[in-house]
C-alpha cells in the first residue's frame, strides 16, 4: 500500500513542477512514508528521521514531510519533536502536498491529516518507482472498515471506499500498454470492493474479471483477502481465467477460535478451515500463505499449539509471522490487557517461523520436476548468467538465461530447491 500511496504523491509533486532525485544529498524535499500497523516499523521512521537530522544542519533549506499512517497517529508528538519535521500529512490530504510545501517553506509547520469519506485518488496516474517495468501496483481501494481490536488501520486511513472500476481498468490497461505483464490489486480487504453506479453494482468478482480481459498476457494478483469475505464465487472467477494468478493471501492470525474472537476477527477456526477447504476444491494446486500474530492478550499455551495445528494442517506455502505489539487507540489497548510476557512471544514465535520453515521446504520439494509458466522479472541476484521470475503461485524461480529477458513468459522445469527459491531450466 506505502508503494502505490508514495507513487501518487510522485505524481502530485511532478504536476507541481518538482523532480524526484535518487540522491537524497541533492534533495531540497525529504518525504517519509510511514506505516503504524507494528511499533518496530515506526521506531525504524524515528531512527531514519534522526539520520536525516544531519543533512539540515548542513542545508538548511532543506525540508522534511512526514506522510501517511503515522503521521495520521503522532501528529502531536511529531510536532514536538526537536526540528525533526516540517511538514505532516495524512494519507488522504496528498493533493495538498504542493501548497504545504510552500507553507513550510515560509517558516510555519504544514500539517493536513483530515481523513476523508470520499477520496480515492482515482483521477491521478501514479508514477511508476518499481525498477523492473514488468510488476506494479493498483491500489483499487482505501480505509477499512474491519474492526479488529489490534489493529490501528481504520484509524489512521480511514471508513473503506472504492475507486470507479472504470478508473482501474484505464490504469492496468495503460500499464499493459508500457510494457508492464502483471498488476497487483490492492486494499486492506480487497473482498468487500463495493461500487454502486447508476443502479449497478460491480463487486470485486466483477472487477478483478474486467482486469483480467484486459489481456490474457497480463498476469493479475490481488491482496489482501479477509476470511469472513472470501466467496466461492470470487474463486469460481479466478478459475475461470489463466491469466489470474493461483494464489491468495489470507491473513489467519490465529488458529484458536477464542482468540480470535477477542481479536473481533469476526470469523471461527472452522469457518477458515472451510474456505481453506473451498480453495483446495475449487482451485487446486493454488497456493496459500497467510499472517500470524503469536502472543495476543491471554493467549495460552492451548491456543498456540491450536495455531501450530492449523499451519499443518492448512500447509501454508508462506507466511508473515509477528508478535503481538500493542496500538495505542485500538480495542485491544483499550479493553484488554497485554499480558503474554515477551519471552514468551518470543519463544512461540520462535517455533512458528520454525513450523513454517519447515512445511515450505516441503512445498517447494514437491514443485521438484513439475514445469510452470514463469513471468521473467529480472536479472538473479546471485548471476548475471541467470534470470529470476515468478510462477502464478508467487513463488520465485531461478533459472539460466538462454537469450530470454523480462516481460517474457517462459516454461520451466524445476530441477532441485533452496529454502526460499526453486531452481530449473526453461524447456
Amino acid at each position: 500500500m506505502n508503494v502505490a500511496d508514495s507513487e501518487v504523491v510522485v505524481s502530485i509533486l511532478k504536476n507541481a513542477g518538482f523532480k524526484l532525485t535518487d540522491n537524497i544529498n541533492d534533495a531540497g524535499l525529504i518525504l517519509i512514508n510511514t506505516c503504524s500497523i507494528r511499533d518496530n516499523a515506526e521506531q525504524r521512521i524515528w531512527s531514519r528521521l534522526r539520520e536525516i537530522k544531519h543533512l539540515r544542519k548542513k542545508n538548511r533549506e532543506v525540508k522534511v514531510g512526514l506522510l501517511g499512517c503515522m503521521a495520521e497517529r503522532l501528529k502531536e508528538k511529531i510536532l514536538e519533536t526537536d526540528q525533526l519535521v516540517d511538514i505532516i500529512v495524512g494519507p488522504d490530504a496528498y493533493r495538498e502536498l504542493p501548497e504545504l510545501v510552500t507553507l513550510a517553506e515560509s517558516g510555519h509547520k504544514a500539517v493536513n491529516v483530515i481523513l476523508s469519506r470520499e477520496e480515492t485518488y482515482a483521477d491521478i496516474s501514479p508514477v511508476r518507482m518499481d525498477r523492473n517495468g514488468v510488476s506494479s501496483f493498483v491500489s483499487i481501494m482505501r480505509g477499512c472498515n474491519n474492526m479488529c481490536a489490534y489493529c490501528v488501520v481504520p484509524y489512521v486511513r480511514g471508513a473503506e471506499r472504492s475507486r470507479d472500476p472504470d478508473s482501474i481498468v484505464k490504469e492496468v490497461r495503460e500499464l499493459f500498454d508500457s510494457g508492464y505483464r502483471e498488476v497487483t490489486l490492492l486494499g486492506q480487504n480487497v473482498d468487500s470492493f463495493n461500487w454502486k453506479s447508476g443502479g449497478n453494482i460491480t463487486d470485486f468478482s466483477g472487477l478483478l474479471e474486467e482486469v483480467a480481459y484486459i489481456d490474457p498476457l497480463m498476469r493479475v494478483r490481488f491482496s489482501t483477502s479477509h476470511p469472513k469475505d472470501i466467496s466461492d464465487d470470487l474463486l469460481r472467477t479466478i478459475a475461470r481465467h489463466g491469466n489470474i494468478c493461483k494464489h491468495i493471501h489470507l491473513p489467519a492470525q490465529s488458529g484458536s477460535t477464542r482468540i480470535l474472537k477477542l481479536m473481533n476477527r469476526e470469523y471461527s477456526r472452522e469457518w477458515y478451515m472451510d474456505r481453506i477447504g473451498s480453495i483446495r476444491d475449487i482451485l487446486p494446486g493454488c497456493a496459500v500463505s497467510t499472517d500470524l500474530i503469536t502472543g495476543f492478550c491471554t493467549e495460552t499455551e492451548e491456543d498456540h499449539q491450536e495455531t501450530l495445528s492449523l499451519m499443518e494442517w492448512a500447509g501454508f506455502d508462506f507466511a508473515y509471522m509477528f508478535k503481538y505489539s500493542e496500538r495505542p487507540g485500538t480495542k485491544a489497548a483499550r479493553k484488554l490487557k497485554d499480558d503474554v510476557p515477551d519471552h514468551i512471544k518470543t519463544s512461540r514465535l520462535n517455533e512458528i517461523i520454525a513450523l513454517q520453515n519447515k512445511i515450505s521446504s516441503i512445498s517447494k520439494k514437491k514443485d521438484i520436476g513439475k514445469v510452470f509458466e514463469v513471468l521473467i522479472e529480472d536479472q538473479s541476484k546471485r548471476s548475471a548468467d541467470q534470470l529470476s521470475g515468478r510462477t502464478t503461485q508467487n513463488k520465485v524461480v531461478v533459472f539460466p538465461k538462454e537469450n530470454k529477458k523480462k516481460g517474457e513468459y517462459v516454461n520451466v522445469i524445476i530441477e532441485k530447491c533452496t529454502s526460499a527459491t526453486l531452481i530449473g531450466r526453461i524447456i
